[in-house]
């Protein structure tokens, strides 16, 4: 993943493209359309048009910055609304090679996308300030750079979650790596990931956030969106189920099978305590403590809603 030439450019359904990543054995954005995923999964689930209306300042915290397409889809969102608004935007990404193919391979022209040179600017130097715009790329693991920006006060609007899936990339979705997420972000911001993995959901809660299920993109499954507590109701008022997982009434609601999800061993988060551990690591105790767990298998959750949507909930 660290050379150039690695990434080769592939055609998704709305024109745009992706790259594959043979490392992780998985494509960067969802072969239904690459574009269309950043503003469907990411953009409008944050509500940034929105936000760009009555706030004279965003702020954006994209982890995993990859492509640069979330960047690029919320910059192009909110000054088509409001082009006086100012942008602040950290991006986090492990190394320089896929934004500089990116934009080597010119993939942005398939957008018409009009701010090219500010993507191009981030990607070779890292650093963009103009007017309306100040922006930074920080390279390196992740789970170093968002203390970091943790460290320095940054306080987002919105956060896009894009890492590789949970099983590949476990280290991104952990408890302790999104808790420091969650103190990133704004008390009246919104964080938005394309898993719905119950892993994944329950890391979110045990950062003390909410969570709501966005609708499906091209795929089965739907994504999710988090915001700390503020105006909630228990879920156990509208679907007789646990009193421990706050709802906003501003979020989208869970569906009952996903609510059940999250009482399966499907839910075990992952762990690295130290923020240093290697993947295998990650998996091993996770998988450790699901063998030692007394929640119900999700093989039996899975087959007690087949008949809906069997199979759409990621393990």
């Amino acid at each position: 993943m660290s050379q150039l030439g690695n990434f080769t450019p592939e055609l998704t359904a709305d024109g745009s493209f992706t790259f594959f990543s043979q490392e992780f054995g998985e494509s960067f954005h969802s072969h239904y359309g690459a574009r269309q995923e950043s503003f469907l999964k990411f953009v409008e689930p944050t509500q940034l048009a929105v936000k760009a209306k009555c706030k004279p300042v965003l702020r954006l915290l994209d982890v995993c910055y990859g492509l640069g397409y979330n960047t690029a889809a919320a910059l192009q969102t909110i000054w088509s609304v409001n082009p006086d608004c100012d942008v602040e935007v950290i991006g986090l990404e492990i190394n320089t090679a896929v934004p500089q193919t990116a934009i080597a391979h010119k993939l942005y022209e398939t957008w018409n996308y009009e701010y090219i040179n500010i993507l191009n600017k981030l990607a070779y130097e890292q650093k963009v300030q103009i007017n309306s715009l100040k922006a930074s790329l920080l390279i390196g693991d992740a789970r170093n750079t968002i203390q970091q920006v943790y460290a320095s006060g940054f306080q987002a609007d919105a956060i896009f979650l894009d890492p590789f899936s949970p099983p590949q990339c476990p280290q991104l979705w952990t408890i302790e790596f999104i808790q420091l997420l969650a103190l990133c972000l704004q008390s009246d911001g919104i964080l938005a990931t394309y898993s719905c993995a119950a892993a994944v959901r329950t890391a979110l809660l045990v950062a003390g956030l909410q969570i709501g299920s966005t609708s499906p993109v091209g795929r089965r499954s739907p994504g999710t969106v988090a915001a700390h507590k503020d105006d909630t109701v228990s879920i156990v008022d509208r679907f007789s189920a646990s009193p421990h997982l706050p709802l906003s009434k501003s979020l989208p609601p869970l569906s009952q099978a996903e609510i059940e999800h999250l009482q399966t061993r499907a839910a075990i988060p992952y762990r690295d305590p130290q923020l240093t551990e290697y993947t295998e690591v990650i998996l091993r105790r996770r998988q450790q403590e699901q063998q030692a767990s007394s929640f119900e298998p999700t093989s039996r959750w899975r087959k007690r809603w087949e008949s809906e949507r069997n199979n759409t909930y990621v393990k």
